[in-house]
């Protein structure tokens, strides 16, 4: 496959003529697909799919364009050479783009992740039928390769291959009861995965309990990981890019202008040399193993596409055009395992979140919904399902004064959405506890 992406660059730059510049960039995945519903197998299928994407630069003029690959050489060659003549049609015609940037120094890379997946493909889906024998499990599970290259006219190679597994699914109870969990990662192992489900067993039994309603206010509540990742993937929307803080748009001004800090236990970095992402982008740049976005409670380091390196003068670090989050850790804590029920002693224990919005985007206040198996705690023993409520609460309070304790443990969650193709985002989070967390209604 890195081989095939490489020989039809070749041939795309050998129909260059000497002012035109090209950059490719390849994505391919070989992936099994199973979707359960009522704890049995109702779709299977295996994807394997590839494309190139084509952009054409001529001074400061590009166009760009794709194709889908079928595998055959003579045909995919005639796909990329129709689609330079359409592109080379196209540039005269388009304005010149100040902020256009690439990478004109090579520096290419390989990155061949193994491929630690059991060779018995059908042994995790056994694993998880057996799960669900005797209760009402839905979800999906997707695993398999993923390969992302990038090449140029100037001689840069660069392929990233990685191998994962994903199961994402739920134990349903009835009407809005269940609980959602999640399995992840590069080596399947089944005390771990037996874990997550004695653990969601757990609590889809405190479901079956009389669901309790809370007042309006304020309670100690403990952000399991999955709901902690959910206010991460908000503060995503145009939280650390260099073009949303030179622009005042990011949800973090009050840390840029007035200071403002978070938790001292609250360091957020873009860890690519441990994600599942390409650790190279579509122009050509790479990826440094780490990005410092918040130290300690402190706004650190930025996400600078080439796009806005143009435009502000700085030096881009690799950063996608849209400066988002891709491989998302945040550093662990002191509490252990069983712990946060411990301290969370008498409030609420929240699995998941859903609906995310922001509220006061300015002060950095979201709102949003508890979702699936949410929990009322006393003496730290559940003691009922909550019935869904709506919170309003700052990041300055959920990771912020608000933070009394950040778990030692952490898990891993990959991105399920598969539009297109599988998500390479990735998540590594502590659950937090947090006091006075504001509830609504």
């Amino acid at each position: 496959m890195q081989d095939y992406f490489y020989r039809l660059v070749d041939f795309v730059i050998e129909r260059l003529s000497a002012e035109e510049i090209v950059l490719c960039n390849f994505f391919a995945e070989d992936s099994d697909f199973v979707r359960f519903n009522r704890s049995a197998i109702r779709q299977a299928g295996t994807v394997a799919q590839r494309s190139l994407d084509i952009k054409l630069i001529v001074g400061q003029r590009q166009a760009g364009g794709d194709i889908t690959l079928c595998g055959d050489f003579s045909v995919d060659r005639e796909r990329a050479a129709t689609l330079v003549d359409r592109l080379r049609a196209q540039l005269p015609y388009l304005p010149e783009d100040p902020h256009l940037l690439y990478a004109s120094e090579v520096e290419s890379s390989e990155h061949l992740g193994e491929n630690r997946l059991p060779e018995e493909r059908g042994a995790i889906v056994e694993a998880i039928l057996q799960a669900g024998r005797g209760r009402d499990l839905v979800g999906m599970y997707a695993a398999g390769g993923i390969h992302a290259g990038f090449a140029n006219s100037f001689g840069q190679r660069n392929w990233f291959s990685t191998y994962t597994y994903n199961v994402d699914w739920s134990f349903y109870l009835s009407g809005d009861k269940a609980v959602k969990a999640a399995y992840a990662g590069f080596v399947w192992n089944p005390k771990e995965f037996q874990y997550k489900v004695d653990k969601a067993v757990q609590q889809l039994e405190s479901l079956s309990f009389p669901a309790k309603t809370i007042s309006p206010g304020q309670y100690r509540v403990y952000l399991a990981p999955a709901a902690v990742c959910e206010v991460i993937e908000l503060l995503n929307w145009g939280g650390f890019g260099l073009k949303e803080q030179r622009t005042k748009q990011t949800p973090l001004i009050k840390m840029i202008e007035e200071g403002v800090r978070l938790h001292p236990g609250i360091t957020l970095l873009e860890n690519t040399r441990d994600g599942v992402a390409p650790n190279f982008q579509e122009d050509g740049f790479r990826k440094p193993d780490q990005v410092r976005l918040i130290e300690n409670g402190t706004l650190g380091d930025c996400l600078v596409s080439p796009r806005s390196a143009k435009e502000y003068g700085v030096p881009t670090n690799g950063s996608s055009g849209w400066e988002a989050l891709e491989s998302v850790e945040m550093v662990s804590g002191e509490l252990t395992q069983d712990a946060p029920l411990e301290r969370l002693d008498t409030g609420v224990y929240i699995n998941n979140l859903w609906y995310l919005n922001y509220s006061d985007r300015e002060a950095c206040r979201m709102t949003g919904m508890t979702r699936f198996a949410t929990f009322w705690v006393e003496n730290g023993e559940i003691q009922a399902p909550l019935n869904v409520m709506r919170f309003d609460e700052s990041v300055y309070r959920i990771l912020g004064t608000g933070v009394i304790g950040i778990t030692a443990e952490r898990e891993f969650m990959l991105d399920p959405n598969t539009y297109h193709a599988r998500s390479t985002g990735s998540s590594r989070l502590p659950g937090i506890l947090v006091e006075d967390f504001t509830f609504t209604l």
